[in-house]
């Protein structure tokens, strides 16, 4: 047999949209079965004082490297084996990665995973030579390079926190537009962000542009969709309008220019900062994950005594990032494209 053909019965498919898409969009669906849901958990156990819920989130958040892990191979079609050995590997990736743990996760998941299927249903020995290929790919791989992996996304994520608290004002605007593009395009900004560890004044940047975009089509396409889409593109996801951006890539424009104005009102303005999980800066509105996120990081400042209390004017601020500005902002520009054709009828309605 040609070593093509063994490729693909053993399903090993070269593909970024594999690889750079359904990998990195199942490892955000890892991350919030695990330190998202947790650190929600958490957040709800600390306001409400109930300790059973503060140590359930505790076990959520450990379990985010096997959780990530799982996800990435379902996505590239572990064979059974493959998957349940890849919690370990996702395990020792993320310990070894440190802050990095996210990125490390990914990269390693991804070259165990195939490894493990490249052996799979081979041998007569298939339960102890899968798992063992699988695991010793993953774990050798996680302590020769996880930590320097680790190191790279943390210089890079701190680069760019660095540079926001320098430049808020441009970098504000860079950082909203481009992780809001994220959010819509079919990756993840969720996975990103984590694997960045986007926190502090960039990730309350990367959490204005993702509401520019959530919102943002949420408002444009209400007379298209009206309280179905306004609720499934506002709390769900801006991704639903990718197919309509293909047909007219101008209906994009009002969701981006709202990203680059509210981008600075958050950093210059408010200060808005994500001192949650990092994932949280990716979300947007999605669930309220990215204002859930924002509060989160409120309790932790003030836990560590750099924040004194929760005042109204971080309140307003969290409103007029997350919903106020994306909403006029992107309903004016759309009126405008809209009065030119640049926006005619139906072009935003959704067909699922």
């Amino acid at each position: 047999m040609k070593f093509k053909q063994f490729l693909k019965k053993q399903d090993i498919v070269f593909s970024p949209k594999r690889y750079f898409i359904d990998a990195l969009g199942a490892m955000a669906q890892g991350l919030f079965a695990s330190l998202l849901i947790g650190t929600i958990l958490d957040t709800i156990g600390v306001y409400g004082h109930i300790a059973i819920l503060v140590t359930i989130a505790g076990y959520a958040k450990a379990v985010m490297g096997p959780a990530m892990a799982i996800a990435i191979g379902r996505a590239l079609n572990a064979p059974p084996l493959v998957l349940f050995s890849l919690a370990a590997v996702g395990w020792a990736a993320c310990a070894e990665g440190g802050a990095g743990g996210p990125l490390a996760v990914y990269f390693i998941v991804v070259i165990a995973c195939e490894f493990g299927k490249l052996v799979s249903k081979v041998t007569p020995v298939d339960i102890i030579v899968t798992p063992l290929v699988t695991i010793l790919v993953g774990g050798i791989l996680s302590i020769l390079i996880a930590p320097y992996i680790g190191i790279a996304a943390s210089y890079a994520g701190n680069a760019i926190m660095w540079a926001t608290e320098l430049q808020p004002f441009l970098m504000g605007m860079l950082v909203s537009l481009l992780v809001g593009v994220a959010l819509t395009l079919p990756i993840s900004s969720a996975a990103i962000c984590a694997a960045l560890g986007l926190t502090g004044l960039a990730g309350g940047a990367a959490v204005a542009g993702c509401c520019a975009q959530m919102v943002g089509f949420a408002i444009i396409s209400f007379r298209e969709n009206k309280w179905g889409g306004l609720i499934s593109q506002g709390i769900g996801t801006s991704m639903l309008q990718m197919g309509n951006i293909v047909k007219n890539p101008r209906i994009w424009i009002p969701a981006c220019v709202a990203a680059i104005v509210n981008g600075p009102i958050a950093t210059c303005v408010f200060r808005l900062q994500m001192n949650g999980a990092a994932v949280s800066s990716g979300m947007g509105t999605c669930g309220f994950v990215g204002q859930i996120g924002v509060i989160t990081g409120w309790t932790n400042d003030i836990a560590a005594g750099v924040k004194a209390s929760i005042t109204a004017m971080d309140w307003i601020g969290l409103i007029v990032v997350s919903f106020i500005v994306p909403a006029i902002v992107s309903w004016l520009v759309s009126l405008l494209l809209r009065k030119i054709n640049w926006i005619k009828k139906d072009d935003l309605k959704l067909t699922v």
